[in-house]
């Protein structure tokens, strides 16, 4: 079995000595070309030339952001004809940042070690999970995708990375309340339409999903819409006030695993599109990686458009 392990330096939770061991791990089984990535997109242009050159799977030792880039360098644009997911490689995930939301709803291990043993047994294996996908802006996303509130938090949390901090469960949360109890940007209210019903105004954040954890605060998953998973469509989550008792009540559900409802809150699962409109710009996020301000987006989804190096469910 060919596999290309694509490993990205710059992750929060990876060192050169844990790269090394996972690589020296992985080629003791398998015929392994290493790759290190050196710049943003470099990980989609590996992910292309991985399908490009036949490899039977992908491993991917990063974060979030990384297994994006590489799913859409793997699948191409989402306006373009879908490859059949058997005639390219399972791509599989070693945890390397700081949430790893995307392997750890596929039920990998967030211990690196662990997760190694994990996908060497299902490599041995030939195990192989379909998952779904969602996209908007003409870009694949894994599990979540977000406009107003949560994408300004996912902005001043790379921007304190690159002042030098270090993404932890702790300062994103602290982050997360400051943007409710001190915002330094109060986001545009928006609109958000889907199939069958009519159009939500004055949603102040919403998130749409691919997957059930919206993201893990530590150990903890948080789940805004607990019927989305890899095998439905979109789901949906969108809130139209930015009352801090409202929304306190709101996070105690999700913290608790609570079912999420409140009177300020729409939810809906297993939808096929999804459109968000707003009169001024606002932010936006996808999978954990701000885009920036868009008034006008679309999401939709494909089932069972890429094969996974998984578990047949989560665990």
């Amino acid at each position: 079995m060919r596999v290309m392990l694509i490993t990205n330096p710059f992750a929060t939770f990876t060192t050169a000595e844990g790269r090394d061991a996972l690589a020296n791990t992985l080629d003791s089984r398998f015929a392994v070309d290493v790759e290190h990535t050196t710049h943003r997109g470099h990980a989609g242009e590996l992910g292309t030339r991985a399908v490009n050159e036949g490899y039977d799977a992908v491993v991917v030792h990063g974060g979030d952001g990384s297994v994006n880039e590489v799913a859409n360098g793997m699948l191409g644009a989402p306006d373009s004809p879908a490859p059949d997911p058997a005639t390219l490689p399972a791509l599989g995930v070693v945890p390397g940042g700081s949430a790893n939301v995307f392997a750890r709803a596929l039920g990998i291990s967030r211990d690196p070690l662990t997760a190694t043993a994990q996908l060497m047994e299902l490599l041995d294996a030939g195990a192989r999970r379909s998952i779904s996908l969602g996209h908007a802006l003409n870009r694949w996303f894994l599990f979540t995708a977000g406009m107003g509130t949560d994408a300004i938090v996912i902005r001043r949390m790379e921007e304190l990375r690159h002042a030098g901090r270090r993404a932890t469960a702790g300062l994103y949360l602290r982050v997360t309340l400051g943007a409710f109890f001190r915002p330094q940007v109060t986001p545009p209210t928006f609109t958000v339409e889907v199939p069958d019903r009519g159009p939500v105004d004055g949603v102040r954040f919403g998130f749409v999903s691919n997957t059930g954890p919206w993201t893990y605060l530590g150990s903890r998953p948080i789940r805004t819409n607990p019927r989305t998973d890899f095998d439905t469509g979109l789901g949906v989550f969108a809130a139209t006030s930015m009352s801090v008792p409202r929304n306190l009540r709101l996070g105690s559900k999700l913290l608790r695993g609570a079912d999420p409802t409140a009177s300020h809150v729409y939810r809906d699962d297993d939808v096929e599109w999804v459109r968000f409109h707003s009169d001024e710009p606002a932010d936006f996020q996808m999978d954990g990686d701000y885009l920036g301000r868009f008034t006008d987006i679309e999401f939709g989804n494909r089932r069972g458009v890429l094969d996974v190096v998984a578990p047949p469910e989560a665990g």
